[in-house]
């Protein structure tokens, strides 16, 4: 017997939304990693916001949203919005019932500027970071570092005379001279900055992004973006690597560190900064220049493991510039492009932790 093609909405109906959701679905093991983190910034939590006044939304799942929003690649709050309208997994994995509906864009504008006060980017990639050490899963004797190019939400035609350059000898040059820099800007993004990592490509307006990953699994453990400029990475890395050996003075161990880096660390500067820091520099060398670290090192096969795991850097900035979205960067001014490429390192790191704990021991 053929049934009708007829339908009618049912006026009452029961449903639970987790019923909803497969159980092998891969935003349930990242669901459970990202509570767990989350769990670790409570006492955050518990200072960003007043006692009194109207009930906010949730910081957890402001960050959960967020979250989605990078590992979907999203390029605005109002897509993830539009999509968390049906998309029940999405729904499931922010906090949201059957009954609620998805916030308005404007609780990402009113709310980015609290996240940004209490640099919660940094908090979150620190929670992260102390999940993957509750599983075993970091290396604490040795890292590598690298920088990589983000190109900024603004035109070249931007970039025009500024309209009051610094007086003479107040430059940003050496003895105070005149750079490009102090005479001409963007009128659009003014942390932005022309800069080209060679000379086979154009010059860009870009920001520097820097991680520092341990070398046992590439997992990010310390983040930062800069201005573009020609020392701007070595300055990052000697930041983040401070912030590293802060943390392991605190763990109490004193082993030998190690750190990985291409050719273009190899500055007298940057080596005696390890050097004092009582890291051991593991870096490329040019032909033509001086070698700083010693053919004694070159030989040891810690220096060529440091090499090789190296380039597992790439896979960073792969995921970083590629599914996650910041190839170019959808904000303006430097707080914003490093809070959201911060962010992105969490996220990262966050999926790298759900696959690594589903291998077979």
């Amino acid at each position: 017997m053929r049934t009708p093609d007829h339908w009618q909405e049912e006026l009452l109906y029961a449903v639970s939304i987790e019923t909803l959701i497969p159980g092998d679905h891969p935003l349930r093991a990242i669901r459970k990693q990202c509570d767990q983190a989350l769990d670790r910034m409570q006492p955050l939590f518990a200072r960003m916001y007043s006692h009194t006044g109207r009930p906010a939304i949730a910081p957890e799942r402001l960050l959960r949203a967020l979250l989605l929003q990078v590992l979907y690649g999203y390029r605005s709050e109002r897509r993830l919005m539009q999509e968390m309208q049906y998309n029940f997994a999405l729904r499931w994995f922010v906090g949201l019932g059957m009954s609620e509906q998805p916030w308005d864009v404007t609780v990402f504008t009113k709310n980015r500027e609290r996240l940004l006060r209490h640099d919660l980017a940094q908090e979150w990639l620190q929670a992260v970071v102390l999940e993957a050490r509750a599983g075993n899963l970091l290396d604490e004797e040795h890292f590598s570092v690298d920088g990589t190019l983000l190109q900024a939400w603004a035109s070249e035609k931007s970039y025009q005379p500024t309209d009051d350059p610094p007086a003479p000898g107040q430059g940003s040059g050496r003895n105070g001279r005149l750079q490009r820099r102090d005479l001409y800007g963007s009128k659009t993004d003014a942390d932005a900055r022309l800069y080209r990592k060679s000379r086979r490509e154009p010059y860009r307006l870009s920001y520097l992004g820097h991680v520092v990953t341990e070398n046992a699994h590439g997992l990010i453990v310390a983040s930062a973006a800069t201005h573009a400029s020609a020392t701007g990475e070595r300055d990052a890395a000697k930041t983040m690597l401070e912030k590293v050996k802060q943390w392991w003075d605190r763990t109490g161990q004193r082993k030998r560190i190690t750190v990985g880096a291409d050719k273009a660390y190899h500055q007298q500067d940057f080596v005696e900064a390890l050097q004092q820091l009582r890291m051991e520099p593991h870096i490329g060398a040019y032909r033509t220049r001086t070698d700083l670290i010693g053919e004694a090192v070159r030989r040891t096969r810690r220096y060529r493991t440091s090499m090789r795991r190296r380039k597992w850097i790439e896979r960073c900035f792969a995921w970083i510039k590629g599914p996650a979205g910041l190839r170019q960067t959808r904000f303006r001014g430097l707080p914003r492009v490093g809070w959201n490429f911060t962010f992105a390192a969490a996220a990262y790191n966050l999926l790298r932790i759900t696959r690594l704990l589903k291998q077979p021991a």
